[in-house]
C-alpha cells in the first residue's frame, strides 16, 4: 500500500514516515502544491493531509483533489477539534480526520480502516450492511427476506450511505452526490428523505442502521 504524507513540519513528517514505513510505502510532500503534483502522477492508496499547510491549506488541497476526481481516501491531521471545523473537513471531501497530538498506532489503524472500506466498496454491485442487501444493478433493497420498495431518491441516498459505511456524511455531501446540480432542492429535504428511509428499513425491524451524527450528518452502520 502506497501512502502520501503531506506535512510541512519536517520533524513530524520524518517521525510519521519512520513509523508508517514498517507497514506501508510512504512518500512525503511538504506543501499543498507539491502534493497535487505528486497525485497527478501517482495513485496513492491513502493520503494523510495536514490541515495547516503554508500558502495552500489542507482543505483547499482536499477540494482540489476531489474536483480533479481523485478518489483515494483522505485523512486530515488537524490541531482543531471544533464541530464546525470537522463539518468543513467532511464537506471538503475528507474521509476521516485525526486531532493532533495523535498516537501513531491510531493513525496506522485509521489508514488501514480507510483502505479496507474502499476495498469493500469495490466488491461487486451488491452491498451488504448487516441484514441489509442493496443491489445497485436491479435497484432493489432487501432486509433479510423482505423486499423494501424505495423511491428513486431514497434508493440513491441509501446507496451513497452504504458505499461509505461507517463514514459520517454531511447533508451537503449527500445533496451534492444525490441531487448534483438540482439546485432547487433545500438541504432540509435530506432530513425528510432520511426519515422516510428509517420508516422503511429500520423501524419495522427494531434495529436502526441509519445513525445520526449530531452536528455533522448521517452514517449507515449495522454495528457488531
Amino acid at each position: 500500500m502506497k501512502v502520501l504524507v503531506v506535512e510541512d513540519n519536517a520533524r513530524l513528517a520524518e517521525r510519521i514516515t519512520y513509523k508508517l514505513s514498517k507497514d506501508f510505502t510512504v512518500d512525503v510532500a511538504t506543501s499543498g502544491e507539491e502534493a497535487l503534483e505528486q497525485c497527478r502522477n501517482i495513485h496513492y492508496s491513502v493520503i494523510v493531509l495536514d490541515l495547516g499547510l503554508p500558502r495552500m491549506s489542507g482543505v483547499d488541497v482536499c477540494k482540489e483533489l476531489r474536483r480533479s476526481k481523485y478518489t483515494s481516501p483522505i485523512l486530515i491531521l488537524s490541531g482543531l477539534n471544533a464541530v464546525q471545523t470537522r463539518v468543513e473537513l467532511l464537506d471538503s471531501g475528507a474521509d476521516d480526520y485525526l486531532t493532533k497530538p495523535f498516537d501513531i498506532h491510531e493513525l496506522r489503524a485509521r489508514i488501514r480502516a480507510l483502505q479496507r472500506r474502499r476495498a469493500e466498496r469495490t466488491l461487486g454491485q451488491k452491498i451488504i450492511c448487516g441484514a441489509l442487501e442493496i443491489d445497485n444493478d436491479k435497484k432493489t433493497v432487501n432486509r433479510g427476506d423482505i423486499l423494501i420498495p424505495l423511491r428513486r431518491k431514497e434508493f440513491a441516498i441509501l446507496l451513497y450511505l452504504a458505499q461509505n459505511q461507517g463514514r459520517i456524511l454531511t447533508r451537503q455531501m449527500i445533496m451534492d452526490n444525490v441531487w448534483g446540480n438540482e439546485s432547487t432542492s433545500w438541504i432540509s429535504t435530506i432530513d425528510v428523505h432520511i426519515k422516510h428511509l428509517r420508516d422503511k428499513i429500520d423501524r419495522p425491524f427494531g434495529t436502526a442502521y441509519i445513525k445520526t451524527a449530531y452536528g455533522l450528518g448521517y452514517t449507515l452502520d449495522a454495528g457488531k
